[in-house]
């Protein structure tokens, strides 16, 4: 089973993602801050990362480069409200290796995001 961890401030989205990919057969967890992603991370060791940029406390760029201090092979889409070129260039250097913008379909972000990742790491 696919595990994946979902990090965004907003309980909305994290509920709503986590719904979603439990439906369709991940083992989908959430962490609604920096340090509790970082925990789950360490625990669980997930096989994707989706991790919002604009957090209060840690920011998602200061979670990635925590992630990758873990575990430099994690799998971290980055997720954004507004297209900031800076911030995506930044997280792509730290390591990420896609980022998306939101609002997005549930549907696009499995098959067009989620699936192309896993065909590349499994």
């Amino acid at each position: 089973m696919v595990r994946l961890l979902i990090i965004d401030d907003d309980l909305a989205t994290c509920d709503f993602l986590r719904s979603f990919f439990t439906q369709k057969g991940y083992e989908a967890f959430v962490a609604n801050d920096g340090e509790q992603g970082l925990f789950i991370v360490k625990e669980k060791k997930p096989d994707i990362i989706l991790l919002d940029i604009k957090m209060p406390g840690f920011s998602g760029l200061e979670v990635l480069q925590k992630i990758k201090e873990i575990d430099k092979n994690a799998k971290v889409i980055m997720m954004t409200a507004v297209n900031e070129n800076f911030i995506i260039e930044m997280a792509m250097k730290y390591g990420a290796i896609d980022y998306i913008t939101k609002p997005f379909s549930l549907e696009w972000l499995e098959k067009d995001v989620l699936l192309k990742t896993l065909e590349k790491i499994l």
